[in-house]
């Protein structure tokens, strides 16, 4: 198979190399997927893509125009691609299931401990033989209550991993399963109790700007607000608001719902920056990281192997999973994705 890869980072080459084997005939691009870069896909069979890529109907159907019969996507999540114009098109559309989701769970824990303990305060600090405790004071996470949204793979192990600092968890989720340390309540009680929520459900019209002005009132004043899921999960200027006057305590996102062609590279030296997201990263409660969860050496080994299996099933003429849209029934599957409940994305 013909395949040519978009927005190849460094770490990946070798990676996606060694998962290969030499099976099928593909080009590494660091160029992201555009209307305009679509011609590199010309005579190929498929395109890799990743979550910053464009996949918009107009870029599907010059890929179509090009051959392109299959779009795989190093991501969990497909809400970057329109799932329609590829069954308009015959594009059999496939994403990685799950991976690693203790990386994703373990970032979490990351951002809070960071947040709660200002560590980067008390490093900037020392880095400047300031060793003053002023402004640094945490709190014990034992005994605290985390609120858990969408306890699918990777909320399920966040819980846990909570629950190991001896912390009370709630979860809120569609479907409810028994697991012990975890209590399952409405949103309107996860809110009202949880010291931090943090975020675990997939993009959808259901779940976008599901904290917003409204839902922020019932929380605790104080409350940390974790996001490693997708940043239109928050309603973003309702979350400036809350963190000028002091409704969120702490801010940790791995995500921003603005960040599609922002992040991923360097803009050090735009003279515009996102005004947005300025007036965010200038608040000392919070942490914002460049959709850097995933990134461990165990989730990138096991993307790039996920990846290059999904393109040996379609070479065998074989269906990848879920979110495969097989030319017959693609659209029938690409709603059923839309409708997947938080548990099973």
């Amino acid at each position: 198979m013909k395949v040519v890869v978009y927005s190849t980072r460094s770490f990946e080459k070798e990676l996606l190399a060694k998962a290969n084997q030499k099976k099928h005939d593909i080009t590494l691009i660091a160029n992201p997927l555009t209307d305009e870069t679509t011609s590199y896909a010309e005579g190929k069979d498929a395109v890799v893509v990743f979550t910053s890529d464009d996949v918009s109907a107009s870029v599907i159907q010059k890929l179509a125009h090009y051959g392109v019969k299959y779009i795989a996507t190093r991501s969990v999540g497909t809400d970057h691609i329109d799932k329609q114009a590829a069954a308009a098109a015959n594009i059999k559309i496939a994403n990685i299931p799950s991976y690693s989701p203790h990386s994703i769970a373990e970032h979490v824990l990351t951002l809070v401990l960071a947040l709660n303990r200002k560590i980067l305060l008390s490093t900037e600090r020392s880095k400047n033989f300031d060793f003053r405790l002023d402004g640094l004071v945490g709190f014990t996470l034992y005994g605290k209550t985390v609120g858990i949204i969408g306890l699918g793979e990777i909320g399920l192990i966040t819980a846990k991993i909570f629950n190991g600092f001896g912390c009370k968890v709630l979860a809120y989720d569609q479907v409810k399963h028994q697991h012990t340390g975890i209590k399952h309540v409405g949103l309107e009680e996860l809110y009202a109790k949880s010291d931090i929520i943090s975020l675990h459900v997939p993009l959808t019209d259901e779940t976008r700007h599901i904290i917003n002005a409204e839902h922020l009132a019932k929380m605790k004043p104080g409350v940390m607000l974790i996001n490693t899921g997708r940043g239109g999960l928050l309603n973003t200027n309702d979350v400036l608001q809350a963190l000028k006057s002091g409704k969120i305590g702490a801010l940790g996102a791995d995500v921003y719902e603005y960040e599609h062609g922002l992040f991923f590279e360097n803009h050090h030296q735009d003279k515009q920056k996102d005004c947005l997201l300025q007036q965010l990263l200038a608040f000392p409660n919070v942490m914002i990281t460049p959709h850097q969860a995933f990134l461990t050496k165990e989730a990138l080994q096991e993307i790039a192997q996920l990846t290059i299996k999904s393109l040996d099933l379609w070479q065998e003429n074989k269906c990848v999973g879920k979110a495969c849209a097989c030319a017959k029934n693609c659209q029938k599957e690409a709603t059923k994705i839309k409708q997947l409940s938080p548990h099973q994305s």
